[in-house]
Parts: C-alpha cells; structure tokens; sequence
C-alpha cells in the first residue's frame, strides 16, 4: 500500500504543477494564443477559438487528477492498520473460584462474648 500511497504524491505534484503552468499559460477573455505570440487568431495552432478551449479542458483535467489524488492520498492516511498487542495470542487462565469469606459482626449490633 506503500507505493500505492508515492504513485499518488508523485501525481498530485505532476497534476499542480500542470494546472500551474496551464493557468499562466491561459490569456484573458480580451486575448487569445495567437495573440499572445504576435500572429492572427486564425493563424495559430488549434484555430481562432481551439487553443481557450483545449487549454481550459486540459486545465479541467489535471485539476480533477489533482483533487482525487488528494481524496486518494487523505482515504490511506486515515486507514489505522490495527497492530496486534504484546500478549495477542495467549490464553487468559481459567477463573479461579472466590475463597469462602467469613462473615463479618454488624456495627449496629454489640459484640456478645462467647
């Protein structure tokens, strides 16, 4: 469960990075890739409106990696594995009976000699 729990580190940190870099990556409304790198909207690599679209999914993607490694990581966390005690497997030994036990004189009574 060890590297189960490191695959999961390892691809949260992979998964904010990206979402990092996507969302600097990201213009605003007014501006798009194409502008960005000083040729037309229509020039540029997925089309006038493709590059917002693909980089805001992708965006969507590594932000839903991120968020169920972090559900992942906190589900093992919290997993108390239940470490059997020093005397886990012994046998208890068997009851002993009471001893008789005499009975006691009433306070409330005055003591009768024999």
């Amino acid at each position: 469960m060890e590297w189960f729990k490191t695959l999961l580190i390892v691809l949260q940190v992979i998964s904010a990075l990206a979402v990092i870099l996507l969302v600097l990556l990201q213009q605003g409304k007014g501006a798009d890739m194409g502008a960005a790198f000083g040729s037309g909207s229509s020039g540029s690599l997925f089309g006038a409106s493709g590059s917002a679209n693909f980089l805001s999914h992708t965006t969507a993607v590594f932000a839903a990696v991120f968020f169920l490694c972090t559900l992942g990581i906190t589900w093992i966390g919290n997993k108390k594995e239940i470490s059997p005690g020093v005397l886990s497997g012994t046998v208890a030994p068997a009851a002993m009976p009471a001893a008789p036990v005499a009975p006691t004189q009433d306070p409330s009574k005055p003591a009768v000699p024999k």
